[in-house]
C-alpha cells in the first residue's frame, strides 16, 4: 500500500521522505501550504490535532511526528532497504541516543537560527538578530561535541548510516545552503566529512530536487 505523506516541502517531512526512500517504500505526497495556514484546516486537524506536519497515512494507520514516523518504518521494514536502526540492541541504543541528541540539542538552536534568519516573515515572526546570534553560539557548542564524536565514528550512530543521521539533513542543509553559514560545518574536519557523506546520498538529493522549501 502506498504511504501518503503530508507536507513534503517542509523540513521535518523531508526526514520521513528520506527514510521511505532508503527503505524502498512507495509513497505519494499531499501538499500542505503552511503560508496559507492549511495545517490549521479542520480536515487536517483531524489527522494532526496540533496542526503541524508531517503526518502519514498508511491504510487506516495514521502517525505524526517525524522521528516517530522514521522509527516506525525503519523498524517495520528492517529486512527491506537500508538498515537504519542498527542490527543489535546496543547499536540501536546508540542510534536512539543520537536521535535524542538531535531532537534536544541540535534541533532547537538550528530551528531558532532558521526562524530568525530565513523564515521569520513567512511565519509572521519579526527576526531578532540577538536570538540568531545566541542560537548560532549554542550550535557551535553542539557541533564541537559532534566533531569529537565523529572523530571516533564514521556516522553518529556508529559505522553505519542511520535515522540519527537522516534527522540532521533538513536543517543542516538550511544552515549550509540557505543561510550561507556553511563555515559552521566546514570549520570542523570530521563534521564536514560526515556532512559531505550524508548530503550526497541519492535519497537526499532526490528529496531536495523534488521538494524545495517555501523560500
Amino acid at each position: 500500500m502506498v504511504v501518503k505523506v503530508y507536507g513534503p516541502h517542509c523540513a521535518s517531512t523531508k526526514r520521513v521522505l528520506v527514510c521511505l526512500i532508503e527503505k524502498e517504500l512507495e509513497f505519494e505526497v499531499i501538499p500542505v501550504d503552511l503560508t496559507k495556514g492549511e495545517q490549521k484546516n479542520p480536515d487536517f486537524l483531524k489527522l494532526q490535532p496540533f496542526g503541524v506536519v508531517p503526518v502519514i497515512q498508511d491504510g487506516d494507520y495514521t502517525l505524526y511526528e517525524s522521528r516517530a514516523i522514521m522509527r516506525y518504518y525503519a523498524d517495520k521494514y528492517r529486512s527491506q532497504g537500508v538498515e537504519l536502526l542498527g542490527r543489535t540492541a546496543e547499536e540501536r541504543g546508540v542510534v536512539e541516543q543520537w536521535l535524542e541528541v538531535e531532537a534536544h540539542n541540535f534541533h532547537p538552536p538550528a530551528y531558532d537560527l532558521c526562524v530568525h534568519v530565513l523564515f521569520g516573515p513567512l511565519l509572521g515572526i519579526t527576526p531578532d538578530p540577538k536570538v540568531a546570534e545566541e542560537s548560532e553560539a549554542k550550535l557551535v557548542k553542539v557541533l564541537d561535541i559532534y566533531e569529537q564524536r565523529l572523530s571516533q565514528s564514521k556516522y553518529l550512530g556508529g559505522d553505519f548510516f542511520s535515522v540519527a543521521d537522516v534527522s540532521h539533513l533538513p536543517f543542516t542543509d538550511y544552515i549550509v545552503n540557505k543561510m550561507k553559514k556553511g563555515y559552521l560545518i566546514k570549520e570542523r574536519k570530521h563534521v564536514s566529512g560526515w556532512w559531505d557523506d550524508i548530503s550526497s546520498r541519492p535519497s537526499w538529493k532526490k528529496v531536495i530536487e523534488l521538494y524545495q522549501p517555501p523560500i
